[in-house]
C-alpha cells in the first residue's frame, strides 16, 4: 500500500481525471485509467434502468472499447473505504493482478493504493 505522497505524477494525474469527472458529473464515483499507450480514459458512474456500471468499469469499458490491450494504472475517486471486488475484477481482467488500483476520498486524499490481484 502507497499513501498520497508516494504517488508519481501519472497515478496524481489518474487522481486528478477522476476527482474532475465525479464533480463534472454529479456521480457518486469518477474513475480513471491509464492504458499501455499512456492514453486515459475517465468516467462516472452509469446509473440508468437498464446498466448499472461503476465508474471504474465504465473507464475499462471505454478503453476496451477504444483498442487498449493492457492497463498500467487505474484510480477512482469515491465516499468507499475499500476497492469493490468488482472494480478490481474490471481492472485485472484487462491489466492483469499486478496493476495497481488507486483509491482516493472526494477531497483527493489517497486512502490506498493496492494491486488488483
Amino acid at each position: 500500500m502507497r499513501d498520497d505522497a508516494q504517488l508519481d505524477a501519472e497515478d496524481r494525474k489518474l487522481v486528478t481525471l477522476a476527482r474532475s469527472a465525479r464533480a463534472r458529473n454529479g456521480v457518486a464515483e469518477g474513475a480513471a485509467v491509464r492504458d499501455e499507450t499512456g492514453r486515459t480514459y475517465v468516467a462516472g458512474t452509469v446509473s440508468l434502468d437498464s446498466l448499472r456500471l461503476t465508474a471504474l468499469q465504465t473507464a475499462v469499458a471505454m478503453a476496451v472499447a477504444s483498442g487498449a490491450k493492457s492497463l498500467e494504472a487505474a484510480a477512482v475517486v469515491s465516499e468507499a473505504t475499500a476497492a469493490a471486488d468488482a472494480d478490481r475484477a474490471a481492472v485485472r481482467d484487462l491489466g492483469g493482478p499486478d496493476t495497481p488500483l488507486v483509491l482516493a476520498g472526494p477531497d483527493g486524499s489517497v486512502r490506498s493504493t493496492v494491486t488488483v490481484g
